[in-house]
């Protein structure tokens, strides 16, 4: 798909495949070493199985420029994620009695440009890079605090795994890390309740291009913009564009 979205029927159905996926914390990249000759742009096209929906969202948000000559670290979300969020605008505008969108572009660049540009950091971070987070202990492992490129406060960390030694005791922090991409994000009367964000788990992390890093979401538990209805209500708010020649299906 370069400019169209695909019959959303079969990608429902692609979308169920994948996460029921055993090993759903890990993403085939199709790389082993993590350098990558190459712009992070250049990665994201070299893999339309994972990205092709995304390069064309991202073109429309005019935020492919910035992939291909900045230093940056980007948090991909993969096509699944994308789609999630889309079905739901979709549903939404059915329910209002409106048409279906069909073409990416029919959702205005600045929606776009507001929800992908909350995965783009500027400069280079892999995941040492990091501090520690436990969604149980914030006061002691909070993550860390940076900035999107435009300017929205994202936390991110890594989250330490513990591991069951053979006489079943817990040892604290020793298993496997993964990092994580966190929305701030409240309810009001609730935050002493709930975690003060939206968790996005990293499937693939520290792959490196010659301009920047590059980690991937893990689709099955990640939609874009982290709360769909968010997306969604923006995109209906500001309008949907009509249909032209070019984006027909």
């Amino acid at each position: 798909m370069k400019n169209l979205l695909k019959n959303s029927v079969f990608l429902l159905v692609m979308l169920l495949i994948f996460t029921a996926c055993k090993k759903e914390d890990y993403m085939d990249t199709g790389v082993h070493n993590p350098n990558y000759n190459g712009t992070v742009w250049q990665f994201l096209e070299s893999r339309p199985d994972l990205f092709d929906t995304l390069t064309v969202a991202l073109k429309i948000a005019k935020l492919d420029d910035i992939l291909k000559n900045e230093e940056v670290t980007f948090f991909a979300p993969p096509d699944p994620s994308i789609l999630k969020s889309v079905w739901l605008l979709n549903e939404a505008l059915f329910r209002s009695g409106q048409d279906s969108i069909t073409s990416l572009d029919q959702i205005k660049p600045e929606i776009w440009r507001k929800y992908l540009s909350q995965y783009i950091m500027k400069g280079k971070y892999v995941a040492k890079d990091f501090t520690q987070l436990d969604t149980l202990k914030l006061d002691s492992y909070p993550g860390g605090v940076f900035k999107t490129i435009d300017g929205k406060d994202m936390n991110i960390g890594v989250f330490y795994n513990d591991v069951k030694s053979s006489d079943k005791q817990v040892i604290k922090y020793a298993g496997y890390r993964q990092l994580y991409l966190n929305y701030p994000y409240a309810i009001p009367g609730l935050e002493e309740f709930l975690l003060p964000f939206v968790t996005a788990p990293v499937a693939t992390s520290d792959i490196q291009p010659t301009n920047g890093v590059l980690h991937v979401l893990q689709f099955s538990k990640h939609a874009l913009g982290f709360r769909s209805y968010l997306f969604a209500e923006d995109a209906m708010v500001q309008g949907i564009l009509p249909k032209t020649d070019l984006t027909e299906l």
